[in-house]
Formats: C-alpha cells, structure tokens, sequence
C-alpha cells in the first residue's frame, strides 16, 4: 500500500503554507511563501525638464537651420543659469515636410525641424528660473518636468531591505499560525523595485514671449517600493 504525502495550502495576505506529515525527511518537513514589502518617501532632489524648439519654412535648410540656432541660444542661456554640459541632453532631431489637402490633393506647406533637449537641475529651487531662462532664449514649448533622486539606487536598497525584513517578519507569523517555526530561508526573489508616479507639471509656455515671472514649481515627493518573494523551511 502506498502512502501519499497530504498538502494544505492557505492562501491569504500573499502568503502560501504548504504542511507535510512530520514523520517525511527534513526536505518535506514544509515551506512557507510570503511576499514582503515596504515604501521609501523621499524628497526629490533632482529634476528633469524637456524644451522644443520648432521652426518652419518653406526651405528645409532654412528650417534647420533656424531651429540649429534658436536651440544654440536656448543652450547658451541655460549654461548662464549653472547648468553644466553634462546636465544638457540631445533626445531627438527632426526635419519633416507638411503638406496641406486641397480637393484631394496633397501640396506642401512647410518644412517643420524639431529639436529636444532635456536638462537636468541638480536643485529643485532653480527649476522656475531655468525654465524661464530657456523659454525667453526662444524655446517654443517645454514638454515635460519629472523628478527623481540623485541618489535612487541607495534608496531602492533601503526598501529591499525593510522588504526582506517584512517578509521574513510574515513568514514567522504564518508558521506560528499553526504551530510551526521558520527553519531557514530557502530562497528570496525580488520581482522589482517600483516608483511612485513622478510629478509632473503641465507647463503651457509656448512660443510669443517670455513669462513675466519664473513658473512655480511644487516638487512633491518620490516613493520607492520594493517587494520580495521569501520561501522558508519550517521546522
């Protein structure tokens, strides 16, 4: 007659327990899966703004050769406000004809160059000025503001570890739940380390002047989530 091992499974709060008779080696003595986690929140210290600059003509070297300058400028007035050339980024260059539909048919209006340029602020005061600074050098619009830490992978191993921690905090509150004890850990995963969204300020500054005064700027905060999948031997 063969005896077959029986199994319970309690699934709840992200935790698997999976029991198996006593009598069976130390291998089959049970596990425990638990899922840890935990948030870090921090101020932002660091801040990321795309500018665009567009321009129009019916020579697309003109074109290019508009928007090579405006950019020129826009980059000029940013290394006056501090930013170093190492805090400037090239994202994308575009030259594209656009055409205008008339009765069917297709005829050409513009040659458009589009030029973006991301620049980071290394302190979170001056994102108003360098915005206004790029803006008045001739930037047609500024696309997006994000935030973000100087320092984001310390703080993502600051979160694992209170992950793993938790994790192993549920893991022995499970075994005790049936009378059981946590052996050693068999193995940890870490699915991922998440973020929360970043802020992001819908700046409408497009071209036809300067603003009359640098843009407020509120930075919010920045969550950093870690989670981690812990399996234990129970004893």
């Amino acid at each position: 007659m063969t005896i077959r091992p029986w199994t319970l499974a309690v699934l709840a709060a992200g935790v698997t327990l999976v029991l198996a008779p006593p009598a069976r080696a130390q291998s089959d003595a049970g596990t425990v899966v638990v899922t840890g986690e935990a948030t870090i929140t921090r101020a932002p210290d660091v801040a990321r703004v795309v500018f665009a600059v567009e321009a129009r003509d019916r020579d697309p070297k003109a074109a290019q050769g508009s928007a090579a300058g405006t950019m020129s400028s826009v980059q000029a007035a940013l290394r006056q406000a501090g930013l170093g050339e190492d805090a400037l980024r090239t994202l994308s260059y575009d030259l594209e004809p656009e055409y205008d539909y008339v009765k069917d048919h297709r005829e050409l209006r513009d040659y458009v160059a589009r030029n973006r340029m991301e620049a980071r602020v290394d302190a979170i005061p001056r994102v108003g000025a360098v915005v206004d600074a790029a803006v008045g050098a001739g930037a047609t619009s500024v696309d997006g503001l994000s935030f973000d830490l100087k320092d984001r992978r310390a703080v993502e191993r600051e979160a694992l570890k209170a992950a793993t921690a938790d994790a192993w905090s549920r893991a022995q509150a499970a075994a005790s739940g049936v009378g059981r004890s946590v052996d050693h850990v068999l193995r940890i995963e870490e699915p991922g380390a998440e973020s929360s969204p970043r802020p992001q300020p819908m700046l409408a500054m497009r071209a036809g002047g300067p603003a009359a005064a640098p843009p407020p700027i509120s930075a919010g905060s920045v969550e950093i989530t870690a989670r981690v999948v812990l399996t234990a031997l129970l004893k």
